[in-house]
């Protein structure tokens, strides 16, 4: 029986080589030879898979929320049964991602909307699809949270999950503007602190963070 290596998906290679240059120039800047040069491809693979850089980027935006899907869902803070020690745990997982160069942590959607979203309304959707599903992630716990600790207030979980989402795509492009995670980070720490306040009672225990 042959014991050689299966064929690396060149389709794969090519959306793993999107997110590392387009994170790293931008989606204008980024050019199909520079895709095929990092994925180590010709370009007569990679019209194969792709009509244009705009198609590429569609499936980058895809493969990218699918990979971050994975490592949110195998996030530590998921173990936890109290929904607002999952919400915090959140917050943290975030602050300990920020590790690395900028392209390593930053956010392909974010950028790339900011870029296209009047240009290339295709990747404007696809990006604000994705944004959404994941602020629709945290409003899924924020619920639980509410219903516990704090019923009343006058906010929707909706409302936060899509705050929480603001406050992330700032951080990275205060990131960026700083060269560094540092400002990121400081701003992940205020978005904990802030979230303890809108489910503070008086049997709600106070949560020290990151």
């Amino acid at each position: 029986m042959s014991t050689a290596p299966l064929p690396h998906d060149s389709k794969t290679k090519f959306l793993d080589a999107a997110l590392q240059v387009i994170r790293t120039k931008g989606y204008t800047a980024t050019r199909v030879e520079d895709v095929c040069a990092v994925a180590g491809l010709t370009k007569g693979s990679f019209f194969h898979h792709f009509k244009s850089k705009e198609e590429l980027a569609l499936a980058a935006a895809d493969h990218f929320a699918a990979m971050a899907d994975q490592v949110f869902a195998s996030g530590p803070y998921q173990r936890s049964e109290d929904p607002l020690e999952r919400l915090l745990g959140y917050v943290d997982f975030r602050i300990a991602l920020l590790r690395g160069a900028l392209p390593d942590f930053t956010c392909l959607l974010g950028m790339m909307v900011q870029e296209a979203y009047d240009t290339h309304p295709a990747i404007r959707a696809t990006c604000d699809k994705h944004l959404s599903a994941h602020a629709t992630m945290l409003a899924r716990d924020i619920a639980e949270a509410k219903a516990r600790y704090a019923p009343d207030a006058p906010w929707t979980p909706e409302s936060l999950g899509v705050f929480m989402q603001t406050v992330i795509q700032g951080a990275f492009i205060l990131a960026k503007a700083k060269q560094g995670p540092e400002v990121a980070a400081e701003s992940l720490r205020h978005l904990r602190r802030y979230l303890q306040t809108q489910f503070t009672t008086q049997s709600t225990p106070h949560r020290e963070g990151a």
